[in-house]
Protein backbone atom coordinates (compact mmCIF):
# COMPACT_ATOMS: atom_id res chain seq x y z
CA UNK A 1 0.00 0.00 0.00
CA UNK A 2 1.89 3.27 -1.03
CA UNK A 3 1.49 6.55 0.58
CA UNK A 4 -0.31 8.34 -1.99
CA UNK A 5 -3.25 5.47 -1.46
CA UNK A 6 -3.37 5.93 2.47
CA UNK A 7 -3.59 9.42 2.09
CA UNK A 8 -6.81 9.27 -0.05
CA UNK A 9 -8.47 7.14 2.40
CA UNK A 10 -7.40 8.89 5.28
CA UNK A 11 -9.24 12.02 3.61
CA UNK A 12 -12.13 9.75 2.54
CA UNK A 13 -12.87 9.06 6.09
CA UNK A 14 -12.53 12.73 6.80
CA UNK A 15 -15.11 13.12 3.85
CA UNK A 16 -17.57 10.56 5.19
CA UNK A 17 -17.41 12.22 8.79
CA UNK A 18 -19.27 15.08 7.57
CA UNK A 19 -22.38 13.15 6.49
CA UNK A 20 -25.01 13.76 3.69
CA UNK A 21 -23.88 11.54 1.65
CA UNK A 22 -24.90 9.54 -1.61
CA UNK A 23 -24.12 6.48 -3.52
CA UNK A 24 -24.35 5.68 -6.95
CA UNK A 25 -23.16 2.40 -8.06
CA UNK A 26 -23.37 -0.36 -11.15
CA UNK A 27 -22.50 -3.54 -11.96
CA UNK A 28 -18.81 -3.44 -10.18
CA UNK A 29 -20.19 -3.24 -7.03
CA UNK A 30 -21.54 -6.89 -6.93
CA UNK A 31 -18.89 -8.46 -8.84
CA UNK A 32 -17.02 -9.58 -5.83
CA UNK A 33 -20.34 -11.00 -4.85
CA UNK A 34 -19.60 -13.55 -7.39
CA UNK A 35 -22.48 -11.70 -9.77
CA UNK A 36 -20.68 -10.93 -13.15
CA UNK A 37 -20.07 -7.43 -14.70
CA UNK A 38 -22.57 -7.20 -17.84
CA UNK A 39 -19.68 -5.52 -20.01
CA UNK A 40 -15.71 -6.44 -18.28
CA UNK A 41 -13.99 -9.02 -20.78
CA UNK A 42 -15.09 -11.70 -19.01
CA UNK A 43 -18.46 -10.64 -18.31
CA UNK A 44 -21.91 -11.23 -19.70
CA UNK A 45 -21.97 -9.44 -22.34
CA UNK A 46 -18.68 -10.90 -24.20
CA UNK A 47 -20.66 -14.39 -23.98
CA UNK A 48 -22.30 -15.77 -26.80
CA UNK A 49 -25.56 -16.68 -27.77
CA UNK A 50 -28.07 -17.44 -31.00
CA UNK A 51 -29.61 -13.85 -29.80
CA UNK A 52 -26.71 -11.20 -28.15
CA UNK A 53 -27.93 -10.43 -24.29
CA UNK A 54 -29.14 -7.21 -25.40
CA UNK A 55 -31.61 -8.56 -27.49
CA UNK A 56 -32.88 -11.03 -25.16
CA UNK A 57 -33.20 -8.36 -22.46
CA UNK A 58 -35.28 -6.50 -24.16
CA UNK A 59 -39.05 -6.36 -24.00
CA UNK A 60 -39.97 -7.05 -27.80
CA UNK A 61 -38.09 -10.53 -26.99
CA UNK A 62 -39.53 -10.94 -23.33
CA UNK A 63 -43.24 -10.57 -25.89
CA UNK A 64 -42.15 -12.75 -28.78
CA UNK A 65 -39.66 -15.18 -26.98
CA UNK A 66 -40.56 -15.66 -23.62
CA UNK A 67 -39.69 -19.03 -23.39
CA UNK A 68 -35.56 -18.39 -24.65
CA UNK A 69 -36.16 -14.97 -22.42
CA UNK A 70 -36.43 -17.08 -19.39
CA UNK A 71 -33.98 -20.05 -20.69
CA UNK A 72 -31.25 -16.66 -20.31
CA UNK A 73 -32.90 -15.05 -17.39
CA UNK A 74 -32.61 -17.76 -14.89
CA UNK A 75 -29.54 -19.59 -16.22
CA UNK A 76 -27.50 -15.97 -16.03
CA UNK A 77 -29.25 -13.00 -14.56
CA UNK A 78 -30.44 -14.47 -11.04
CA UNK A 79 -28.27 -15.16 -8.13
CA UNK A 80 -30.22 -15.97 -5.05
CA UNK A 81 -27.29 -17.41 -3.08
CA UNK A 82 -24.91 -14.35 -3.72
CA UNK A 83 -23.89 -12.49 -0.97
CA UNK A 84 -23.24 -8.47 0.11
CA UNK A 85 -19.91 -8.12 0.02
CA UNK A 86 -17.68 -5.22 1.89
CA UNK A 87 -19.07 -2.24 -0.03
CA UNK A 88 -22.58 -3.19 0.64
CA UNK A 89 -21.81 -4.06 4.31
CA UNK A 90 -20.27 -0.41 5.05
CA UNK A 91 -22.92 1.66 3.14
CA UNK A 92 -25.17 0.04 5.41
CA UNK A 93 -23.16 0.83 8.60
CA UNK A 94 -22.88 4.29 6.93
CA UNK A 95 -26.89 4.76 6.46
CA UNK A 96 -26.99 3.46 10.60
CA UNK A 97 -24.75 5.97 11.58
CA UNK A 98 -26.63 8.75 9.88
CA UNK A 99 -23.89 9.73 7.69
CA UNK A 100 -25.14 8.12 3.92
CA UNK A 101 -28.65 9.60 3.39
CA UNK A 102 -29.28 6.83 -0.08
CA UNK A 103 -28.07 4.38 -2.17
CA UNK A 104 -28.70 4.80 -5.91
CA UNK A 105 -28.17 1.77 -7.89
CA UNK A 106 -28.01 0.13 -11.67
CA UNK A 107 -28.16 -3.47 -9.98
CA UNK A 108 -30.89 -5.51 -9.67
CA UNK A 109 -29.91 -8.17 -7.10
CA UNK A 110 -31.08 -6.73 -4.07
CA UNK A 111 -27.64 -6.90 -2.13
CA UNK A 112 -27.65 -3.86 -0.86
CA UNK A 113 -31.08 -4.49 0.80
CA UNK A 114 -29.52 -7.98 2.08
CA UNK A 115 -26.42 -5.98 3.83
CA UNK A 116 -28.82 -3.59 5.80
CA UNK A 117 -29.87 -0.42 3.92
CA UNK A 118 -33.08 1.29 3.65
CA UNK A 119 -33.25 3.77 1.56
CA UNK A 120 -32.10 2.16 -1.92
CA UNK A 121 -33.94 3.60 -5.29
CA UNK A 122 -33.30 0.62 -7.66
CA UNK A 123 -32.86 2.20 -11.29
CA UNK A 124 -33.26 -0.81 -12.83
CA UNK A 125 -35.76 -3.15 -10.56
CA UNK A 126 -34.95 -6.00 -8.79
CA UNK A 127 -34.95 -10.07 -9.51
CA UNK A 128 -36.61 -10.32 -6.31
CA UNK A 129 -40.43 -8.87 -7.14
CA UNK A 130 -42.46 -10.21 -10.06
CA UNK A 131 -45.64 -9.82 -11.12
CA UNK A 132 -48.58 -10.85 -13.69
CA UNK A 133 -48.93 -9.23 -16.56
CA UNK A 134 -52.24 -9.56 -16.96
CA UNK A 135 -53.87 -9.22 -13.42
CA UNK A 136 -50.88 -7.19 -11.74
CA UNK A 137 -50.32 -10.05 -8.89
CA UNK A 138 -47.31 -10.19 -7.21
CA UNK A 139 -45.20 -12.95 -6.97
CA UNK A 140 -41.58 -14.15 -5.18
CA UNK A 141 -38.57 -15.20 -6.65
CA UNK A 142 -39.53 -18.42 -6.10
CA UNK A 143 -41.95 -18.29 -8.86
CA UNK A 144 -39.85 -17.19 -11.03
CA UNK A 145 -36.80 -19.99 -10.12
CA UNK A 146 -39.39 -22.95 -9.61
CA UNK A 147 -41.45 -22.81 -13.18
CA UNK A 148 -40.66 -25.31 -15.74
CA UNK A 149 -40.27 -22.92 -19.18
CA UNK A 150 -42.64 -19.98 -18.94
CA UNK A 151 -43.47 -18.97 -15.01
CA UNK A 152 -47.43 -18.21 -15.34
CA UNK A 153 -50.34 -16.92 -12.84
CA UNK A 154 -53.12 -18.72 -11.84
CA UNK A 155 -55.21 -16.53 -14.20
CA UNK A 156 -53.12 -17.42 -17.00
CA UNK A 157 -50.66 -14.21 -17.06
CA UNK A 158 -46.94 -14.58 -17.82
CA UNK A 159 -45.11 -13.61 -14.95
CA UNK A 160 -42.52 -10.76 -15.42
CA UNK A 161 -39.76 -10.00 -13.40
CA UNK A 162 -40.47 -6.53 -12.14
CA UNK A 163 -36.51 -5.44 -13.86
CA UNK A 164 -36.39 -2.67 -16.60
CA UNK A 165 -35.91 -4.51 -20.09
CA UNK A 166 -34.21 -2.58 -22.98
CA UNK A 167 -37.23 -0.58 -24.58
CA UNK A 168 -38.88 -0.22 -21.28
CA UNK A 169 -38.50 3.55 -19.62
CA UNK A 170 -37.43 4.19 -15.69
CA UNK A 171 -40.03 4.39 -12.89
CA UNK A 172 -40.75 7.80 -12.44
CA UNK A 173 -40.82 7.43 -8.87
CA UNK A 174 -37.68 5.73 -8.69
CA UNK A 175 -35.92 8.63 -10.83
CA UNK A 176 -37.26 11.41 -8.77
CA UNK A 177 -36.27 10.03 -5.51
CA UNK A 178 -33.00 9.32 -6.93
CA UNK A 179 -32.80 12.89 -8.45
CA UNK A 180 -33.50 14.38 -4.73
CA UNK A 181 -31.06 12.56 -3.09
CA UNK A 182 -28.04 13.09 -5.44
CA UNK A 183 -29.15 17.06 -5.41
CA UNK A 184 -29.41 17.15 -1.91
CA UNK A 185 -26.18 15.21 -1.63
CA UNK A 186 -22.96 17.21 0.14
CA UNK A 187 -20.92 14.15 -1.07
CA UNK A 188 -21.50 11.94 -3.94
CA UNK A 189 -20.18 8.15 -3.95
CA UNK A 190 -19.51 7.05 -7.65
CA UNK A 191 -18.77 3.41 -7.63
CA UNK A 192 -18.05 0.12 -9.82
CA UNK A 193 -19.83 1.76 -13.03
CA UNK A 194 -18.22 2.76 -15.92
CA UNK A 195 -21.23 5.62 -16.59
CA UNK A 196 -21.90 3.97 -19.94
CA UNK A 197 -25.64 3.11 -19.54
CA UNK A 198 -28.19 6.13 -19.92
CA UNK A 199 -30.74 7.32 -18.83
CA UNK A 200 -29.34 6.10 -15.81
CA UNK A 201 -26.01 8.04 -15.99
CA UNK A 202 -26.77 10.75 -16.60
CA UNK A 203 -28.44 11.56 -13.32
CA UNK A 204 -24.93 12.19 -11.85
CA UNK A 205 -26.19 15.75 -13.73
CA UNK A 206 -28.06 16.80 -10.72
CA UNK A 207 -24.78 16.70 -8.06
CA UNK A 208 -24.03 20.03 -7.33
CA UNK A 209 -22.50 19.33 -4.07
CA UNK A 210 -18.71 19.63 -2.44
CA UNK A 211 -17.41 16.09 -2.92
CA UNK A 212 -17.39 13.77 -6.10
CA UNK A 213 -15.56 10.50 -5.47
CA UNK A 214 -14.92 7.90 -8.14
CA UNK A 215 -13.98 4.74 -7.24
CA UNK A 216 -13.78 2.64 -10.35
CA UNK A 217 -11.62 -0.05 -12.15
CA UNK A 218 -11.88 1.60 -15.58
CA UNK A 219 -11.88 5.48 -16.62
CA UNK A 220 -15.00 7.04 -16.55
CA UNK A 221 -16.00 10.54 -17.92
CA UNK A 222 -16.39 12.33 -14.50
CA UNK A 223 -12.38 11.46 -13.55
CA UNK A 224 -11.54 14.59 -13.71
CA UNK A 225 -13.89 16.25 -11.91
CA UNK A 226 -13.68 13.90 -8.76
CA UNK A 227 -11.74 15.07 -6.04
CA UNK A 228 -10.73 11.69 -4.71
CA UNK A 229 -10.28 8.60 -7.60
CA UNK A 230 -9.63 5.02 -6.53
CA UNK A 231 -8.96 2.70 -9.34
CA UNK A 232 -9.03 -0.29 -6.73
CA UNK A 233 -11.50 -3.18 -6.14
CA UNK A 234 -14.54 -1.28 -4.19
CA UNK A 235 -14.58 -3.65 -1.64
CA UNK A 236 -10.88 -2.85 -1.09
CA UNK A 237 -11.63 0.63 -0.41
CA UNK A 238 -14.33 0.04 1.80
CA UNK A 239 -12.69 -2.22 3.64
CA UNK A 240 -9.67 -0.29 3.87
CA UNK A 241 -11.87 3.05 5.64
CA UNK A 242 -12.31 0.58 8.72
CA UNK A 243 -16.01 1.99 8.64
Amino acid sequence: MNDGYLQKIQRFGEILQEGDVAFFGGAGVSTESGIPDFRSADGLYSLRYAYSPEQIVSHSFFTRNTEEFYRFYKDKMIFPKAEPNACHLALARLEKQGKLTAVVTQNIDGLHQKAGSKNVFELHGSVWRNFCVKCQKSYPLSAITGADGIPRCACGGVIKPDVVLYEEPLSDAVVEGAVRAIACAKTLIVGGTSLAVYPAAGLLRYFNGKHLIVINRTPTHVDDRAELLFTQDIGKVFSDLNI
